[in-house]
């Protein structure tokens, strides 16, 4: 009866271990990492409705990098969003130079969550020009 004790014992302690080193172990995404895997899932996964652009702005950040939004609005089941998306990282895909304000634009949101939305993702882009 000892040694099924001990095996059990050994095993548990196995077990918690490796549960331990992989909670605190592994590596956590970066808030680019983060918004990246955000814009992919809502692309896969998101349904599109119209919105409107109400604005584009730039401006720069404490990095010494400029930062780009654009605000868009969109109606859900009768209820109105107004977001916006940091569109730093997506800059080779699009040109908001040329982005006007007002002009209607496709809108992909998450259907379990409405407020969670993107005009723009890597392989996808709402903004009309």
């Amino acid at each position: 009866m000892t040694m099924i004790r001990i095996y059990t014992l050994t095993g548990a302690i196995v077990i918690a271990a490796a549960s331990s080193m992989l909670l605190l172990g592994g590596k956590k995404k970066t808030p680019e990492q983060r918004e990246t895997m955000r814009r992919q899932r809502i692309n896969a996964q998101g349904r599109i409705t119209d919105g409107t652009v109400l604005d584009v702005q730039e401006f720069d950040s404490d990095t010494d990098h400029s930062a780009q939004l654009v605000i868009y609005t969109y109606d859900v089941a009768g209820v109105q969003y107004e977001c916006s998306q940091d569109v730093t990282l997506l800059r080779q895909f699009l040109d908001l130079h040329s982005c006007r304000i007002g002009v209607t634009t496709s809108v992909k949101y998450d259907p379990q969550n409405p407020g969670n939305s993107i005009v723009v993702a890597e392989t996808w882009c709402g903004l009309r020009t």
